[in-house]
């Protein structure tokens, strides 16, 4: 059985950076494999500058954040001026990396968010990526790709199956099988919360089945 985990979220998304431990725990549960989709949070065109209301929105949303996950966020981040909240480039890495060394593109996705929200490394930088990319892949071909227009369309193409698949916001969580695609989250919920979902949807079999169907 090939099921595993889709999970469609951004790396700059602050709620999929608060559901990452809770997605660990899932995964490990379930013995799944976990991978990502970029969803497209300020890609390009929807890119937002840092001013002072989104400085004060996003202050407020991560403090929030992680008084309820207890991950850490550097909000000194948050002090910088002159700042674009571009999400297309690490939406890019990713798709990057996924197609060099497909197993590690959830732990790379989870090194970028460490990187943004807890040490305050600006992702949005190409000049970032050779030493975060370094533990994954050889970070010369990486950087070759990532640069390459092809990683754009890769990456748009992405944001274009997230919405087909009707997600509007991230985190979202799906177990795939084949062509079987079962909703178990839209949005931050706990792991014991997705749980008995998930193993509702897995038979002893190791079938994967919707929620009604009969298998």
């Amino acid at each position: 059985m090939d099921a595993h985990l889709l999970y469609v979220a951004d790396p700059m998304c602050s709620w999929c950076y608060g559901f990452g431990p809770e997605l660990a725990e899932l995964a490990a549960t379930g013995g799944l494999d976990v991978r990502p989709l970029m969803g497209g949070l300020r890609p390009g065109p929807s890119a937002q500058p840092l001013d002072d209301r989104l400085r004060r929105y996003l202050r407020e949303t991560w403090t929030k954040i992680s008084e309820i996950t207890g991950r850490p966020f550097d909000l000194g981040f948050l002090d910088r001026e002159g700042w674009v909240y571009d999400t297309e480039l690490p939406a890019r890495a990713v798709v990057t990396l996924r197609e060099i060394e497909p197993a590690a593109a959830w732990p790379f996705f989870e090194r970028l968010q460490r990187a943004f929200y807890a040490e305050a490394v600006d992702i949005t930088d190409l000049s970032v990526y050779p030493p975060l990319v370094s533990d994954f892949c050889d970070e010369g071909p990486f950087m070759d790709r990532l640069g390459d227009d092809t990683s754009r369309k890769a990456a748009w193409r992405d944001f274009a199956e997230a919405r087909r698949l009707g997600v509007e916001g991230f985190p979202a969580l799906f177990l795939r099988e084949a062509t079987r695609l079962v909703p178990l989250a839209f949005g931050y919920r706990k792991a014991d919360q997705i749980a008995p979902l998930l193993t509702s949807a897995v038979t002893p079999t190791g079938q994967v089945c919707a929620p009604g169907e009969d298998c």
